[in-house]
C-alpha cells in the first residue's frame, strides 16, 4: 500500500523518530511506523495532537535525528506553525501529507487542494519546503527516501505531497533491503548535551541585533532556495516534444492524464504530458521551453485550480492555458478529460 511504502522508504532512509496523530486516509502509515520502529531501535510516539507531533519532530531534529511526521489536510494545517519554526531554525525534517477533501474536515476522499499551503509556505514568513509529488506506490517509497537526504543536505523541512488514492492503492514495490541510507551529513549544530559544547543555540526569534539580523537571515534562506531551484527540480515530460496540446497534471491525476495521452495519440492527436515530480521547485523552465512553440496547455487537478497559477506564470499567456478540476474528493475521469481537451481545441 502507498502509505506503507512511504513508511518503509523512511525506515530505509534512516528515520529513527516518528511522531504523528491518527487521521484518515494516512492511518496505515502511522500504524506501519509503530510496527517498524520497534525493529530498528527507533522511537514511535502517537502524540496527543498534531501540534504536539510537529513539535516533537522539532525536538528530535534539534538533537540531530532523522525525524518524520505524517498527516492529512486538516492535520497539516495544524502543523503549519511548527513547519515555519523548522524553516526559521533551518532544521531538517520530513512531513508526509496524504491529502483529503476540504475545506474544513471535508471528507476522506482524495484531493489536491493542499497545493497552496505546501508550495507557497502555509505557515508565516518567507520560506519554502522542497515538495515531492509521487504518482505511484514506487514513488511514495522513492521520494520519501530521497526527502531525508534533501532535508539533511539543505537543512530544511521537506514534504511528500500525496493524496488519498495514492495512500490507499496497492502496487508492487521494489527496493534493496540492504540499501544504504542517504549520505549522513555532519551536524555540528545539533544540540546533543555535554558531548557537544561547541553547538550554538538554535532559534527562530531574532530580536537582539534588530531588524537587520532577521533580514540577513532571510537573505541567506533565499540564496539557499535559489540554489535548490537550479539543482532539485524534477519533471516527467511524456510524449511532449512534438505535442500541440500538453496536459499538465501531478500525482494521481498525472496517472490518469498519461492514459489520456496514449489514447489520443492512438487516434493521431499530438498530445503530451508534463508531470511535475517536484511542486517546489516547480518546473517553470521546462514548461516555458514548450511554450516557445505553438502549444496549448490544459491543467487538470483535483482542486478548484491551484497549480494552474504556476503554469500560467511559466507560459505568460493566459489564452493558451485552460483548466479542468474536480473538488471535494471528486476524481477526474479519463473520458471527461479527453472531452474537455477536445472542446478547447
Amino acid at each position: 500500500m502507498g502509505n506503507e511504502a512511504c513508511g518503509e522508504g523512511a525506515i530505509q532512509a534512516g528515520c529513527r523518530f516518528y511522531a504523528g496523530y491518527p487521521i484518515t486516509p494516512q492511518n496505515e502509515l502511522t500504524a506501519y511506523m509503530s510496527r517498524r520502529m520497534e525493529g530498528v531501535n527507533g522511537t514511535f510516539i502517537q502524540a496527543e495532537s498534531e501540534l504536539s507531533a510537529i513539535n516533537m519532530v522539532f525536538g528530535a531534529s534539534v538533537a540531530g535525528m532523522r525525524a518524520m511526521t505524517s498527516s492529512s489536510s486538516p492535520g497539516i494545517s495544524l502543523k503549519q506553525e511548527g513547519i515555519s519554526y523548522l524553516s526559521g531554525c533551518e532544521l531538517p525534517a520530513v512531513i508526509i501529507d496524504v491529502m483529503r477533501g476540504g475545506p474544513g474536515l471535508g471528507n476522506i476522499s482524495p484531493s489536491q487542494a493542499d497545493y497552496f499551503q505546501a508550495t507557497k509556505g502555509g505557515g508565516h514568513g518567507d520560506y519554502h519546503m522542497i515538495v515531492f509529488a509521487p504518482s505511484s506506490v514506487q514513488e511514495m517509497f522513492d521520494f520519501t527516501y530521497k526527502a531525508f537526504g534533501c532535508a539533511d543536505k539543505y537543512r530544511m523541512p521537506v514534504m511528500v505531497l500525496a493524496d488519498g488514492m495514492l495512500g490507499q492503492m496497492m502496487e508492487p514495490l521494489e527496493f534493496d533491503e540492504d540499501m544504504k541510507p542517504p549520505a549522513v551529513v555532519s551536524k555540528p549544530w545539533a544540540l546533543t548535551g555535554a558531548e557537544n559544547r561547541d553547538a550554538q543555540s538554535i532559534k527562530s526569534l531574532r530580536l537582539g541585533s534588530g531588524e537587520a539580523s532577521l533580514e540577513r537571515h532571510n537573505e541567506k534562506l533565499q540564496e539557499k532556495y535559489r540554489g535548490i531551484e537550479k539543482k532539485e527540480t524534477l519533471v516527467e515530460m511524456y510524449r511532449a516534444d512534438d505535442a500541440e496540446k500538453v496536459i499538465v497534471a501531478y500525482g494521481s491525476v498525472g496517472r490518469i492524464a498519461r492514459s489520456c495521452v496514449d489514447s489520443l495519440r492512438e487516434e493521431g492527436e499530438k498530445v503530451g504530458l508534463v508531470r511535475p515530480r517536484t511542486l517546489w521547485p516547480f518546473p517553470h523552465e521546462d514548461i516555458r521551453r514548450l511554450a516557445r512553440g505553438k502549444v496549448d496547455f490544459f491543467v487538470v487537478e483535483m482542486s478548484a485550480g491551484q497549480m494552474v497559477d504556476d503554469v500560467r506564470l511559466a507560459v505568460l499567456d493566459d489564452d493558451r492555458v485552460s483548466f479542468y478540476g474536480r473538488m471535494g474528493g471528486g476524481i477526474p475521469e479519463e473520458k471527461e478529460i479527453v472531452r474537455r481537451l477536445r472542446d478547447k481545441g
